[in-house]
């Protein structure tokens, strides 16, 4: 750990964290609404949204606070891509939660419950490393374990979309289930993003 010789805004690191827990609330909405009726959908999606609003608030207040801190825990454009990168995960979420609903759509491929599960775990840790960035330790398992969670969320998009062409007719329905598939995948790459920005902050500070 190196030496700091001057005092640092320690808030980033409690801003983080609360920024990272809206992904759990976030995942945990999506995973609901997969199971839901029509009706219940559009209302847990209306929630979904109102999480990635509380999310967008968090995140620009890191932005403000970097703007107005003269010595940051570590570099300030880790901080800023950290942030923009929990920033996205949320976004992919809510995104496919609306996508659902605009679409209508009636039933969705069994695999798509694999890869919000895959999210749900993803912002599980990453909720749990956050507060972790303090101390920069015991990190490692977090970057690995997401970085294999992503993995495992490729395997499955692959899946997916081989299934989809087989076993979807009808064209729109095709595009309309692909483009859910897809913005799932991004959510996935986006917390692989956020364990990427961990370790690279962590290896900075060792």
């Amino acid at each position: 750990m190196r030496l700091r010789l001057t005092p640092r805004d320690t808030t980033f690191f409690d801003l983080l964290a609360d920024s990272a827990q809206h992904l759990v609330t976030g995942s945990t909405l999506l995973a609901e609404l997969l199971g839901a009726d029509r009706s219940t959908r559009k209302l847990l999606a209306k929630q979904l949204s109102e999480t990635e609003h509380l999310a967008d608030d968090a995140t620009h207040t890191i932005m403000r606070r970097l703007n107005q801190t003269f010595v940051t825990p570590f570099d300030r454009d880790d901080i800023y891509a950290l942030a923009s990168t929990l920033d996205d995960c949320m976004d992919y979420m809510e995104e496919a939660a609306d996508l659902i609903v605009l679409y209508k759509v009636e039933e969705l491929p069994a695999r798509v419950s694999e890869q919000v599960q895959v999210l749900q775990r993803a912002s599980e840790l990453t909720a749990e490393a956050m507060p972790r960035l303090r101390s920069m330790s015991d990190l490692a398992e977090y970057w690995v374990e997401v970085n294999r969670l992503e993995n495992q969320a490729d395997k499955l998009h692959r899946k997916l979309l081989a299934e989809l062409f087989d076993d979807v007719s009808d064209p729109i329905q095709l595009m309309k289930l692909k483009e859910i598939v897809e913005v799932l995948e991004e959510a996935a790459d986006a917390f692989e993003k956020v364990a990427n920005t961990v370790e690279t902050i962590a290896l900075k500070e060792s």
